[in-house]
């Protein structure tokens, strides 16, 4: 009868043990998506939390320091929801429009890395990381979507 309340004791610490690293490791690597307005209108306290932000690359914007280590460019705000992407036509056309339009706003990105090989204009940028106290938004993670590359 004891080995079976110590395996069932065990059974509980382990199980316990796993749900708490499951919880505490999900809060500090969740990361928020949000437009490039809501990432503008975020407080201090707020800019201390990774999010994730999209936007059209302005090819003009896209400089690199001598050494390849630092990037830094501008995207353009996209619409969040792909039901109002689709409705103006698609990726491509939305990207487009977005790059063309000189009040939209806009967000300058800073990143350490490499220049990756679809940077360019009018690709969608989507970056992770945190927005600075200088209201640039330094990156983290950068992935690029090129809609016209993968056309039939």
């Amino acid at each position: 009868m004891q080995n079976k309340t110590t395996f069932i004791v065990a059974g509980l610490l382990i199980t316990a043990a796993v749900l708490y690293l499951l919880i505490s490791s999900t809060g500090s690597s969740a990361h928020y998506y949000l437009t490039i307005e809501e990432v503008r209108a975020l407080d201090a306290a707020a800019q201390q939390r990774a999010i994730t932000v999209s936007g059209a690359v302005l090819g003009e914007s896209i400089v690199h320091d001598e050494l390849g280590t630092l990037l830094t460019f501008t995207i353009v705000q996209i619409p969040g929801d792909p039901r109002e992407i689709e409705r103006a036509g698609g990726l491509e056309q939305v990207l487009h429009a977005a790059a063309q339009d000189p009040t939209a706003p806009t967000l300058e990105i800073v990143y350490h890395g490499s220049k990756p090989d679809m940077l360019r204009h009018e690709a969608q940028a989507i970056v992770r990381g945190r927005l600075g106290e200088d209201g640039r938004f330094y990156a983290d993670e950068l992935l690029l979507k090129c809609p016209s590359r993968y056309e039939e």
